[in-house]
C-alpha cells in the first residue's frame, strides 16, 4: 500500500500518563505534514490537541474510561459527551471487561449505548481487551458492540497483557459479518504486520509509531511533499 493511504488508516495514540504536552504538540505537527487519519489523545488533552490541528484534516479522537474500563457508564458517557463538546470527533471507550467475563451481555450493552448515545453521530469505537478475553468472550463483546450501536469493535489499549493478534482480528471479524468495524491496535510495529491487518479486513489501526512504520525512502518524500 501507497504511504498517503496506508497513514489514512492509523490512528496515532498518545496516551502514556507522562506524555507531555510538547510530546503532543510534536505528534500534531508530525499527523498534519505526513496526513494521518487520527489522533488519539487522553480526553483531558483534547482541546488542546484540537488547537494543534485547527484546519487540517487529521480527526481527533478522545479515549473514555481508559485503561480499565472501571468506571460507571454514566461518567463514560459524561466523559464521551465533553469530549465532544471540546472538539473530539471519535471516542474510543474501554467495556467493562469483568461485566464481559461474568455475562452480563445486557449491562455491557447499556453502557456502551448509552456513550453512542451521548455523543451520536460520532463514531464510538469499543475497546474489548481483546488478550483478557476467550473467543467467545471476544464474539460476544462484538455483539454487544453491534447491538448498541457502535461503529467499531477495538481489540486493546496497549495498556493490558497484550496486544492485537491475528487469532483475535480474526475472530473480531468473523463476529463482526460487515455490521461494525474492526480496529486492531496495541503492538503493530512493523509494516508488514500493519498492512497484514488492513488485507485480514480491518478498518483501522491503532500505532504508537507513525515514522517506525515507514520506509526512509517514503519519509523523505513525504516531507519534501509539504516543505
Amino acid at each position: 500500500m501507497n504511504a498517503k493511504p496506508f497513514l489514512k488508516t492509523l490512528d496515532y495514540a498518545i496516551l502514556k500518563p507522562e506524555a507531555s504536552m510538547e510530546t503532543l504538540l510534536h505528534a500534531a505537527e508530525l499527523c498534519r505534514k505526513l496526513g494521518v487519519g487520527c489522533l488519539c489523545v487522553k480526553s483531558c488533552d483534547v482541546a488542546f490537541a484540537v488547537d494543534c490541528l485547527s484546519e487540517s484534516d487529521t480527526r481527533i479522537a478522545a479515549v473514555v474510561g481508559f485503561p480499565h474500563g472501571n468506571t460507571v457508564g454514566t461518567l463514560k458517557a459524561m466523559e464521551a459527551q465533553l469530549a465532544v463538546a471540546q472538539g473530539a470527533e471519535e471516542i474510543d471507550m474501554v467495556i467493562n471487561v469483568s461485566a464481559l467475563k461474568d455475562g452480563d451481555t445486557e449491562g455491557v450493552t447499556d453502557e456502551i449505548h448509552a456513550v453512542v448515545t451521548a455523543v451520536w453521530p460520532h463514531a464510538v469505537k469499543v475497546i474489548l481487551e481483546t488478550a483478557l478475553l476467550t473467543p467467545a468472550e471476544i464474539r460476544k463483546g462484538v455483539a454487544c458492540a453491534i447491538k448498541a450501536g457502535a461503529a467499531f469493535v477495538k481489540t486493546s489499549t496497549g495498556f493490558g497483557p497484550g496486544g492485537a493478534t491475528p487469532k483475535a482480528v480474526q475472530t473480531m471479524l468473523a463476529a463482526a459479518k460487515d455490521k461494525i468495524k474492526v480496529k486492531a491496535s496495541g503492538g503493530i510495529r512493523t509494516r508488514s504486520d500493519a498492512e497484514a491487518y488492513l488485507a485480514m479486513g480491518c478498518a483501522r489501526l491503532g500505532v504508537g509509531d507513525v515514522l517506525g512504520l515507514l520506509t526512509e525512502a517514503e519519509q523523505r518524500r513525504l516531507f519534501q511533499t509539504e516543505d
